[in-house]
């Protein structure tokens, strides 16, 4: 995506990262606290984080929404696909993701209920 760009429905920045099965759970506690909730306070539209456990391993998704390229680069900064990686994650994670992915959002007509928090 064009950094300049801007999209109606704003844009969305997707991090994926691999730990293994057994500091899976773990994992997702840490990755809530200190990634999606820190999203939440630097102004996200809102944070969605997903996982998929296999044998083992747990990959995990957490995409961000933001109303626009300029929103999430603020904090971003000059380079919106530079991973802003969480202080524990070499401890965590597999291997280290190199950047993100930005999209624009050009439909999303589902909305996220309190309770569906973790």
């Amino acid at each position: 995506m064009n950094q300049s760009s801007t999209a109606p429905g704003g844009v969305a920045r997707i991090w994926r990262g691999r730990t293994s099965s057994t500091l899976a759970d773990e994992y997702t506690r840490y990755l809530y606290d200190h990634g999606v909730k820190k999203l939440e306070s630097l102004g996200a539209r809102g944070v969605q984080m997903l996982r998929e456990d296999q044998a083992d391993s747990s990959f995990f998704m957490v995409t961000s929404f933001w109303d626009s390229m300029e929103a999430m680069t603020r904090w971003a900064g000059a380079d919106p696909t530079r991973i802003r990686h969480l202080d524990k994650d070499p401890e965590y994670l597999l291997e280290l993701p190199s950047s993100v992915q930005i999209l624009s959002v050009v439909s999303c007509n589902w909305i996220l209920a309190d309770t569906m928090r973790i």
